[in-house]
């Protein structure tokens, strides 16, 4: 169900018998283009959305954690001294902001809290990563730790890399620490600058589930890391962010087919991206749009980490009037795509594509209209002020 502020104050009253000192949100995010990239050092162009994680919380004296997941119906409660890992849930990623923020220096405090969200996990928009960066708020508010989004963006990457396990790039952490309304961030993910480049007027991103999951692709995902890391030997670099298109011509011939074809779509997404945030500023949705169908149709074929469900999806959405362009979004195999959509005919794209993509392949989407949206955020509560006002607040 979809949750608010209100929501998430009035469950904590109930849970604690008072309202909480301060709220936290943290928004999920889809990638527009630009995928693969990341741990190529390249770029990316996501937004936040306007769904998210919340966090209604109060300090306490001791050095214990005491949270409550209505998602999820449990509990958890850790000691900040006595930190062990425990299994693969959802508590998990709040011990692991604690361990990466006690292991970087800060002093944390205690505190207990209540915490929901709408961003559909499993559906490659950041639940996990939502979460993150709000439990990191969370303790900078009730620690009075300064806030700096990019170095808490890089401790909430650390978490899914050493105390989850994921292998995961930057991206994810990055849109949801800087998210800007009404905007995409091109990020560079090598030196983390982030550029705004607003949506074009009157239009909608429409991320496009299409029910199915990624499953069991670790191995998959490896190895074209594995790839990639050969191209960009086989060229002499850092990584294929530094291989331009004509060096790609002039040289990819002498890789084996597989191995260059990985490299030509990381290459060619790179230049897609920066051409995309281009577009953007111009206000130009239908070139948008273009390039969107570009990286669809190379993630699918040089990439390889579509899917049949993936490509129907993108392909009726792509039928719509009011459809500049669509392609699959995250790592692939399953999950989201996105579009930019007419605004004014937004509801009837979700309409029909839902319908579409239902008799193609009798699997049950969903189909959300997204705004770009802020990042992580401290906020008031009804009654009074941020537990503390720490230093990048105001």
């Amino acid at each position: 169900m979809p949750r608010t502020k209100n929501h998430i104050v009035g469950a904590f009253e109930m849970r604690f018998g008072e309202a909480p000192a301060c709220v936290v949100r943290a928004p999920g995010r889809v990638n527009l283009i630009g995928e693969h990239t990341d741990y190529n050092d390249g770029f990316v162009l996501p937004i936040a959305i306007d769904r998210a994680v919340w966090i209604a919380l109060r300090p306490r004296p001791e050095r214990q954690v005491d949270v409550f997941s209505l998602d999820y119906e449990t509990g958890l409660r850790f000691d900040l001294d006595q930190l062990e890992k425990a299994g693969d849930g959802w508590g998990e990623y709040v011990k692991g902001v604690a361990w990466a923020l006690q292991d970087a220096g800060h002093a944390l405090s205690g505190w207990e809290g209540v915490v929901a969200g709408d961003v559909p996990r499993g559906a490659g928009l950041s639940s996990s990563a939502a979460l993150t960066l709000a439990v990191a708020r969370a303790f900078a508010a009730t620690g009075g730790l300064p806030w700096h989004p990019t170095e808490m963006a890089r401790l909430g990457q650390r978490v899914e890399n050493e105390w989850i396990g994921v292998r995961c790039g930057i991206m994810d952490q990055m849109i949801v620490a800087h998210g800007r309304p009404g905007a995409a961030l091109l990020i560079d993910c090598r030196t983390l600058a982030a550029e705004t480049a607003p949506l074009p007027e009157a239009t909608a991103v429409a991320v496009l589930d299409t029910g199915t999951r990624r499953g069991l692709v670790d191995s998959a995902y490896n190895e074209r890391r594995r790839q990639c890391e050969e191209a960009a030997r086989f060229f002499g670099v850092r990584a294929l962010r530094d291989v331009d298109s004509t060096t790609f011509e002039k040289k990819s011939d002498a890789l084996n087919e597989t191995t260059r074809r990985r490299a030509r779509h990381v290459v060619t997404e790179n230049a897609r991206t920066l051409a995309a945030a281009e577009a953007l500023r111009a206000g130009d949705a239908l070139a948008f749009g273009v390039l969107m169908n570009t990286s669809h149709a190379s993630l699918r074929d040089d990439f390889e980490v579509s899917s049949r469900a993936l490509d129907a999806i993108a392909e009726i959405a792509r039928k719509h009037p009011a459809c500049y362009g669509a392609r699959m979004t995250g790592a692939g195999f399953g999950g989201c795509g996105v579009a930019l959509v007419q605004a004014r005919q937004a509801s009837a794209f979700a309409e029909t594509v839902t319908e579409g993509y239902r008799a193609r392949t009798a699997l049950e989407p969903q189909v959300y209209l997204c705004r770009p949206s802020r990042g992580v955020q401290l906020l008031k509560s009804d009654h009074g002020q941020p537990v503390v006002k720490t230093k990048a607040d105001g």
